[in-house]
C-alpha cells in the first residue's frame, strides 16, 4: 500500500459504497481504492500514480 492507496485484499469481496449500493468481484486479488481518483472506485485502476512523461537525453 502506498500512502494513497491502494489496499490488496482477498477475493472475493463485496464493498458498500456512501449510497447504499454494492460493489462485487470475484476476483483472486482485489485493489480497493483509497485515494477516489480511481475512474473504477471503489476499484483501483493505480490513478495515484504520478503521470509523468520521462525524458530522453
Amino acid at each position: 500500500m502506498t500512502d494513497d492507496g491502494p489496499i490488496l485484499l482477498e477475493g472475493p469481496v463485496e464493498v458498500v459504497l456512501d449510497d447504499g449500493s454494492t460493489a462485487r468481484s470475484d476476483r483472486f486479488t482485489v485493489a480497493l481504492c483509497v485515494c477516489r481518483r480511481s475512474r473504477s472506485y471503489p476499484w483501483c485502476d493505480t490513478s495515484h500514480r504520478s503521470r509523468h512523461k520521462r525524458r530522453t537525453a
